[in-house]
């Protein structure tokens, strides 16, 4: 697995870009939240101490409780990439949660965001 850059990021120093990428569309917090629980099966409070604890990128997808089954149903293009077409597992994890953000940021459907 390469080692790039982001791997060593901080998830909590992306996660309020997050937001208010979606808040500057007249989505809500929660919303985000929304997703990364469907996402990674991290409850409300265990995203908190992820939060909290600083904790990379690397870290957060590999402590996440549950990956979605149905994550890989995402499909599309993020940093000019197709997401499904990414072969580094936790590179793949990343830009899914990028495209789902993006879903959102864009106005779609929260049922069709989480795939049901």
């Amino acid at each position: 697995m390469a080692d790039h850059k982001i791997y060593r990021m901080s998830f909590a120093k992306v996660y309020p870009m997050y937001v208010a990428k979606a808040e500057k569309k007249g989505r809500t917090k929660e919303e985000v939240d929304q997703i990364i629980h469907w996402l990674t099966g991290y409850s409300q409070r265990e995203l908190e101490d992820q939060l909290a604890k600083q904790t990379d990128f690397e870290g957060f997808f590999n402590e996440a409780p549950r990956l979605n089954p149905s994550r890989e149903l995402i499909k599309g293009v993020v940093c000019g990439v197709r997401v499904e077409e990414i072969e580094e597992p936790l590179m793949q994890e990343i830009r899914y949660l990028d495209k789902l953000i993006d879903e959102l940021a864009k106005g779609k459907k929260m049922e069709k965001i989480l795939r049901s």
